[in-house]
């Protein structure tokens, strides 16, 4: 075995015998090294390849989840009709009667809200005494005063020490109804506390606003009038005269004659029920009752006997007759003339009288009709006084 690897020619054989292998073994070892390296950068190539789809995934579950939550939101984040392109901030929706100064700092926003109730009328100059006793008793500071001048007469008014400060609107022979329905919108009153709807024709000498008001909030009234008279008033229906009992009635009691009403009596006019002269309307009522006026039926017969659908629950409850303040009801024939027992047959001013007369009776036809029509006509509607289509019974 020595002299083997002594001697030189074996030695340069074995040593060209091992470069072949040697190249051989460094070329695995590239190849095998390029093949490890290659797959380790395929690895973390993929690896951060998924990653980065991984976190692009979850960024965009996260964006559509805040988009989702926002649409959500907007979607029941309602606002007036037509107010849609308008940021909510923007939006008002309501308005007043409160006149604004034309330099200086504008009166405060709301202000009116929990301070002031409204009290409409209207008028013809031919009772511009009647009505100054009625407006002189409402503090201008708790209320806000607009005419609705039927005659058309306006400037005749301006000698009265609180004309100024009032709003006057004028339509030619135009009702109470007619105005109220196209100037007392629920959105334009929505800051007064109550809405008082009177006739002219009231004597007002035993009535004191700020007193009606406080009993009414303490009775929880969404729907009354002032106690009428007996004594000098034009009596029409029971329910409204004078009770010396107490501060309120609701219902009255009839055991004989026609329109009997006894305890368990739930219609008008036994109970939750007002006549149509003098109403005082609390916000809500109002805007219920407003959507009720029909636009062209401008005598409104027929709307008081159901008024107390919108009495915000029970209606012989929630609508009452104010005894301790109460008015004088004169009963004076305006629109269309004087009173017909009081002018001669045949004349103009008879005649036009007459014929307003019988347009309200149409209107009240007319008014039924479509109470009744759209009671069968909606489905989804549950009345809450099932009989008060019946007559009152034992």
């Amino acid at each position: 075995m020595g002299s083997l690897f002594t001697d030189p020619a074996t030695k340069r054989r074995c040593f060209c015998n091992l470069i072949p292998a040697a190249a051989l073994l460094c070329i695995v070892f590239f190849m095998g090294s390029a093949f490890v390296t290659t797959d380790y950068k395929e690895k973390v190539s993929t690896w951060g390849a998924t990653n980065s789809v991984q976190t692009s995934q979850t960024n965009s579950k996260t964006i559509l989840n805040t988009q989702t939550t926002q649409s959500n939101l907007c979607k029941s984040q309602r606002k007036p009709t037509g107010s849609e392109p308008l940021p909510k901030g923007i939006i008002s929706q309501t308005s007043n009667f409160e006149m604004q100064p034309l330099w200086g700092s504008p009166k405060g926003k709301g202000k009116t809200k929990s301070s002031k109730s409204l009290l409409a009328i209207p008028v013809g100059v031919m009772q511009k005494k009647a009505v100054n006793q009625i407006v002189k008793k409402f503090p201008p500071s708790d209320f806000m005063v607009v005419l609705f001048h039927y005659d058309g007469v306006v400037d005749e008014w301006r000698d009265l020490q609180w004309s100024d400060s009032a709003l006057h609107i004028s339509a030619i022979n135009q009702t109470k109804w007619w105005f109220a329905k196209r100037f007392l919108h629920p959105d334009i009153v929505a800051e007064y506390n109550y809405i008082f709807l009177w006739d002219e024709d009231l004597q007002v000498e035993n009535f004191h606003p700020l007193r009606y008001l406080s009993l009414i909030k303490r009775e929880g009234l969404e729907i009354s009038q002032p106690a009428l008279d007996t004594s000098k008033s034009e009596i029409h229906h029971r329910i409204t005269a004078r009770s010396r009992k107490g501060d309120v009635h609701r219902r009255i009691y009839k055991f004989t004659g026609g329109g009997r009403c006894y305890e368990n009596s739930t219609a008008p006019p036994c109970t939750g029920w007002v006549e149509m002269m003098a109403p005082v309307f609390s916000r809500a009522a109002w805007r219920c009752a407003w959507h009720m006026i029909q636009n062209d039926l401008i005598h409104a017969w027929g709307l008081d006997m159901k008024l107390g659908y919108c009495a915000q629950g029970d209606r012989s409850k929630n609508v009452g007759v104010v005894d301790s303040e109460y008015i004088v009801h004169m009963g004076i024939p305006t629109l269309g003339g004087f009173d017909e027992k009081k002018v001669h047959p045949g004349s103009h001013t008879f005649n036009e009288r007459l014929a307003v007369r019988k347009r309200s009776y149409v209107e009240l036809e007319i008014f039924r009709n479509r109470w009744q029509m759209a009671v069968t006509e909606d489905k989804c509607w549950i009345d809450p006084y099932p009989e008060s289509s019946k007559n009152s019974s034992h």
